[in-house]
């Protein structure tokens, strides 16, 4: 399987991975920024230019509030924002100090955060002015959770915004009991040295897994996981400092985080960041500062797409686009059309990753892209396709589990030793997905064990039978699950958004009829039904399990 896994490695690129500046946690590579080059810009928010020497010494100063509050190595801070330079401040300052970065999606309503605070023994969280509240009501039931830090995402806008600003950035202040984040920052005294880290043991960052059963574990994720994964991705996608980039991504997501928090400070580029993802600004953004390399959902670039007068924009800057296909495919019809209105921009699948792995274990060779793919495995990374029932390791082009070994693999999950032990074996981690390596080495992710259709005795996997839907011009969005059958176990049942051109000119029936023509018997959806919206986390991912209930 090692010899298939390299056979399409791309021409003219190192199979060594090699670090920009050594071994190092990514915060001291933020500290080596600011020293060699203190003006250069790291951040741009709408229109204010933040310089590498501004970032660290903010981040050092709220470090030192931290360290004068009583934070220490190993505990959790909880992040819990929008996208803003003061995520960023956050969870670099959290790791000078040695401490464990926990991304708290903003979504997140009461119920959700007394579970993750209390999960992860949370002892301050560093919040959004909008999202405070709902911390606040919890107080009483988080008995570890110390003190929180409110932050108004203003403090960081220029007077003149050069971007179309959303309208929660614009909010009234409100601190409550809480400490400002912008006080605090400007009279702390800055943290003097960092705490020591041992890479590879130390954890710097705890993950929530959204697993399709039971409540969400938290996967502890080392500061040389981060490392590994950044520049991997660094060095298979060829990003320089030379590059600009967008990040419009949720930065409490994982894939988010690499792209937004991590690469341009390991890469040393300059990034263009949104609090969140809206088409003009983010067209505006890619107009004003020449965007060159670009990460997205794929339904952003299909809001690009169909944004009014889209052919009358620039986004000839535009050369490389990686993109994860959440809700939507990224497939070869999302690239012509992409290509055509960017005048030569290439889109591709981002990569193939998992929380428990700090994502990306796959990268597309840009000189072969295969469509329907997640692309080869990245580098010094192992994958094993493994039959579910007897264990045995299947050759290429057979479907199993697919099970992963690379220097990003997790050191368990919090509090969960049989579970830790069941995922995690002899380094190699069982994702609980299917899916299948062909002969070129090349993955295709088909879907979950947990969420396999069984249909008259046969394994029905939603990711295929959604692939195939997408195909008909009609279907925007398609998300498939299974449902009870008296005679065949389960058949399978869509949920379609269509196409506005649609709406009025298509019934389920035909679409039903079409899909028959198409798949298998076994696995053609035997009920389509149109919906307005698809139910999906803030990053895109699609909850299958709100439309299975």
């Amino acid at each position: 399987m090692e010899e298939v896994l390299r056979k399409n490695w791309p021409e003219g690129l190192s199979k060594k991975l090699e670090y920009r500046s050594g071994e190092r946690p990514l915060h001291e590579y933020l500290i080596q920024n600011a020293e060699e080059m203190p003006e250069e810009p790291a951040y741009i928010y709408y229109g204010n230019t933040i310089t590498w020497k501004d970032l660290e010494y903010d981040t050092r100063r709220f470090a030192g509030f931290l360290k004068s509050k009583g934070i220490a190595k190993g505990e959790c801070v909880g992040v819990f924002m929008q996208n803003c330079p003061q995520y960023l401040i956050t969870h670099y300052a959290a790791q000078m100090l040695g401490t464990v970065v926990v991304p708290l999606n903003p979504m997140y309503k009461e119920s959700e955060l007394e579970y993750f605070i209390n999960e992860a023994g949370i002892k301050a969280i560093v919040s959004g002015d909008e999202l405070y509240q709902r911390i606040e009501n919890v107080s009483d039931t988080t008995p570890s959770l110390q003190f929180s830090i409110t932050t108004n995402y203003a403090d960081y806008l220029p007077d003149s915004p050069t971007l179309p600003v959303p309208a929660e950035l614009l909010m009234e202040k409100n601190i409550g009991t809480a400490y400002d984040m912008k006080e605090v920052t400007e009279t702390a005294e800055p943290l003097p040295e960092t705490e020591p880290i041992d890479i590879w043991n130390d954890v710097g960052l705890m993950v929530f897994t959204s697993g399709t059963t039971g409540r969400p574990k938290a996967a502890l994720l080392t500061y040389g996981n981060a490392l590994f994964k950044t520049a991997a991705t660094a060095q298979g996608y060829r990003l320089e400092q030379e590059d600009r980039t967008l990040a419009s991504a949720p930065l409490s997501h994982i894939a988010g985080m690499v792209m937004g928090v991590n690469i341009p400070v390991y890469s040393a580029l300059q990034s263009v960041l949104l609090t969140r993802f809206e088409p003009e600004a983010a067209i505006q953004a890619i107009e004003k500062y020449k965007i060159n390399k670009l990460y997205t959902i794929a339904m952003m670039n299909a809001a690009i797409l169909n944004y009014p007068d889209i052919e009358k924009r620039d986004l000839n800057s535009l050369e490389l686009n990686f993109a994860t296909s959440f809700g939507m495919q990224v497939d070869e019809s999302l690239a012509e059309k992409w290509k055509r209105i960017t005048e030569g921009c290439i889109l591709l699948e981002a990569s193939y990753g998992l929380s428990e792995t700090h994502t990306c274990d796959t990268f597309m060779p840009i000189e072969h892209i295969k469509f329907g793919t997640c692309g080869i495995a990245t580098y010094d990374t192992s994958f094993r396709i493994v039959d579910t029932e007897t264990g045995e390791d299947l050759p290429p082009g057979e479907q199993g589990e697919i099970a992963v070994k690379n220097p990003g693999v997790f050191k368990g999950y919090l509090n969960r030793p049989e579970e830790t032990d069941e995922t995690l074996r002899e380094g190699w981690v069982f994702t609980g997905d299917i899916g299948k390596i062909d002969e070129d080495g090349y993955l295709y992710f088909i879907g979950r064990v947990k969420e396999m259709i069984k249909s008259s005795g046969f394994s029905v996997f939603p990711g295929d039978v959604e692939a195939m839907m997408s195909e008909h011009e009609a279907v925007a969005q398609v998300a498939c699950v299974g449902v009870p059958d008296a005679e065949k176990g389960e058949v399978v049942k869509a949920f379609v958004v269509l196409n506005p051109s649609y709406e009025t000119s298509i019934s389920e029936k035909e679409l039903v009829e079409w899909a028959r023509d198409k798949m298998a018997a076994y696995k053609y959806p035997r009920a389509i039904e149109f919906i307005e919206e698809m139910p999906s986390t803030s990053s895109g991912k699609v909850l299958r399990r709100f439309l299975k209930e």
